[in-house]
């Protein structure tokens, strides 16, 4: 596999990028995938010197994708998580970015017939177990990239790629509230913990001596602050129903704060070791679903909107992604849509 290397598409998801492979052009062993993807995305190093990634957990990312069997999905979709500075590659989690980039890549790759105009994609992810649709951008039967449509923390503007997520709430933890409480106090500090597609933890960035202004730079540069979340995260670990969490890439730590820019509510991200230059996908969907309870740190400081179809503004640190969120008679989320959108880098082989 060194010497041949392996069919893949570079791809730009949302606000991530990474490799994209078919599942049969990859090793079936998993211990033997991951050696290969450890090698071509140059981990572990901090600057990944001698492979494809981009020194950022955000740029170090894999989907692998395969034409589904299941009735009603189109293709089956995993997001493999390649660690920059350790030789670990983790599928605890899932990827709302990275997922924007798979249905232009089923149809690049033949697995979905394209439709003349617009082509809805169904993407089971295995990861959680969900199902996802995604509407791609398709005239005269040809993905297409370019386009009017912008999102924050990617420069320019593209074709736009709408996501609505089904069944997400608990995906990963088993419930979306998996203490059953809105509120539990670990380490000293209150938290909500919370998963509707991306198990997260919310906690007040004042309870830190924090404004919620900080830039990922400055919260990176905190020893203090980083050692004291990562204690509270490995406390909860058990409690989210996760285990040990001390080589996994979740939960994710959101502080939040009252909104700056006319927003729903602030952000900062650990992911969970690094400050996340903006905001995950399916992270934005838990802290937008944080805001709608009836307590915790995101409630009591949230401005929401009314009517049963609410667009949240969730503000990070370059910029805001909105997440439209639909809720059922009992005022209970029902589903939660994104617009992202995608672009391919380059289309080749890759050696490991």
């Amino acid at each position: 596999m060194t010497e041949t290397g392996v069919a893949c598409m570079w791809m730009r998801g949302g606000t991530s990028k990474g490799g994209y492979f078919l599942k049969d052009d990859l090793p079936v062993d998993p211990a033997e995938r991951d050696r290969f993807l450890l090698r071509a995305m140059g981990s572990p190093d901090d600057r990944q010197i001698d492979g494809m990634g981009g020194a950022d957990p955000l740029t170090s990312k894999v989907a692998v994708v395969s034409k589904s069997e299941r009735d009603g999905v189109d293709v089956d979709y995993l997001f493999l998580q390649v660690f920059v500075d350790q030789a670990l590659v983790s599928d605890s989690q899932n990827c709302g970015n990275i997922l924007a980039g798979v249905g232009p890549f089923a149809i690049e790759r033949g697995l979905v017939e394209a439709g003349n105009g617009r082509t809805d994609v169904r993407i089971f992810m295995e990861n959680t177990g969900q199902i996802a649709v995604a509407t791609v951008e398709t005239p005269v039967g040809r993905v297409r990239y370019d386009g009017e449509s912008r999102i924050d923390g990617v420069p320019g503007t593209a074709a736009p790629i709408p996501i609505v997520f089904q069944d997400t709430a608990g995906s990963t933890c088993g419930a979306l509230l998996p203490t059953g409480n809105a509120v539990d106090t670990v380490e000293g500090v209150e938290v909500t913990l919370i998963d509707n597609g991306m198990p997260c933890v919310i906690l007040a960035a004042a309870d830190f001596g924090l404004s919620g202004d900080e830039t990922p730079t400055e919260l990176e540069a905190n020893a203090d602050l980083r050692a004291r979340v990562e204690k509270i995260r490995l406390a909860v670990g058990p409690m989210m129903n996760l285990g040990d969490v001390t080589e996994k890439s979740v939960p994710k730590m959101t502080l939040v704060s009252p909104a700056k820019d006319g927003g729903c509510i602030s952000t900062r991200t650990f992911i969970p070791h690094r400050a996340h230059k903006a905001i995950g996908v399916l992270g934005a969907v838990s802290v937008g679903t944080a805001c709608l309870l009836d307590d915790g740190a995101a409630a009591r400081i949230t401005s929401v909107p009314d009517g049963r179809e609410k667009a949240l503004s969730i503000e990070h640190p370059t910029g805001e992604f909105t997440v439209i969120a639909t809720l059922d008679d009992a005022g209970q989320v029902k589903s939660a849509g994104v617009l992202r959108t995608a672009r391919k880098l380059m289309d080749g082989v890759v050696f490991g």
